[in-house]
């Protein structure tokens, strides 16, 4: 099968960077050491919006142009699973988040009655919220549909990959948090995500506090049939592991914010390890020192489904044939 494409990672950023490749008539294929609902994508709270990834300017625009795609999507929210919701950011201005939020129309200063929980200042906006394992779903149907394919299947470095891609074939690397053995970056390390998976009691718009310098994090986020509560930022934390201290604050916090969440039935508990990386996201292509090309598309942090299709466009754009 000389002349492949083949995509590392199953998860947002692979399976996007393997749409935009197949429909522009490329040969895909994709590897993945797990099926998509046990990806770190389908824990995701799914909101869009820039959290925790660098480098600012760059993403910027990744975001935008992911922006407008979830627009697109959300017209069809039940064969995506991508809607448009209305939310609240407590605890910062318009005029203090980055360039980005220009493309965001409507977005404004929060109310004093739109803020919950004691806040006096916060950001009203309306944004994708992605249904996660209903989009990976959807999104590998549509690879599928272009002639991509997904298979499970380990990968122990870069050139094993491109061996089979053929020398007139591609690598592209979207392995999350496994870039740190398979580039390999020493920089790639992981940020502890803990949630709590609950009943709705009738949450309809999303909350979300967020300190980028702390562990803790605020979030309630309406998916179809339940509702996301979190969270926290455990920088360099590899347990997978749901701690029970943990989840009990989680809850608190988000009772403070809704109280009809205290009593809520949990559903589950959720650990997921978001990709971060110490010089930010790295796109970029790359000669092996054996033949073969590889391109890279990793260290997206905690905004990989913010940053999903602007950087498979990016990604895409280097190639060959792309």
């Amino acid at each position: 099968m000389s002349g492949d494409v083949i995509v590392v990672g199953g998860g947002v950023s692979g399976l996007a960077t393997a749409v935009v490749l197949a429909e522009r008539g490329l040969r895909v294929r994709v590897w993945t050491r797990e099926e998509a609902e046990r990806t770190t994508s389908a824990v995701a709270g799914g909101l869009w919006w820039p959290y925790r990834i660098e480098p600012k300017e760059q993403v910027a625009d990744w975001s935008a142009t992911t922006l407008r795609v979830y627009e697109e999507f959300s017209r069809r929210p039940d064969e995506t699973g991508v809607r448009l919701v209305a939310g609240v950011l407590a605890g910062q201005s318009p005029g203090a988040l980055g360039a980005w939020s220009a493309q965001v129309a409507g977005l404004r200063a929060a109310r004093p009655d739109e803020l919950p929980g004691g806040h006096t200042e916060g950001v009203r906006a309306r944004v994708p919220l992605v249904d996660m394992p209903a989009h990976l779903g959807w999104l590998r149907r549509r690879l599928e549909a272009a002639g991509g394919s997904v298979e499970l299947r380990a990968v122990r470095s870069p050139a094993e990959a491109a061996r089979e891609a053929g020398a007139a074939g591609t690598v592209v690397n979207c392995a999350g948090l496994g870039a740190r053995e398979l580039a390999p970056d020493e920089g790639v390390r992981p940020v502890r995500g803990q949630l709590v998976v609950v009943e709705n009691p009738g949450v309809e718009t999303w909350f979300v506090l967020a300190d980028g310098e702390s562990a803790r994090t605020t979030y309630l986020l309406p998916q179809p049939g339940r509702l996301i509560l979190g969270g926290t930022a455990e920088d360099g934390a590899w347990g997978m592991e749901p701690v029970p201290a943990t989840a009990e604050a989680i809850v608190a916090r988000c009772a403070r914010i809704r109280p009809e969440v205290a009593g809520a039935r949990i559903l589950a508990h959720r650990v997921g390890l978001r990709p971060a990386r110490a010089a930010g996201v790295r796109i970029e292509r790359e000669t092996l020192p054996g033949g073969g090309t590889v391109v890279h598309n990793y260290g997206h942090g905690g905004a990989g489904v913010t940053v999903a299709w602007g950087c498979a466009r990016a990604a895409a754009a280097l190639v060959p044939g792309g």
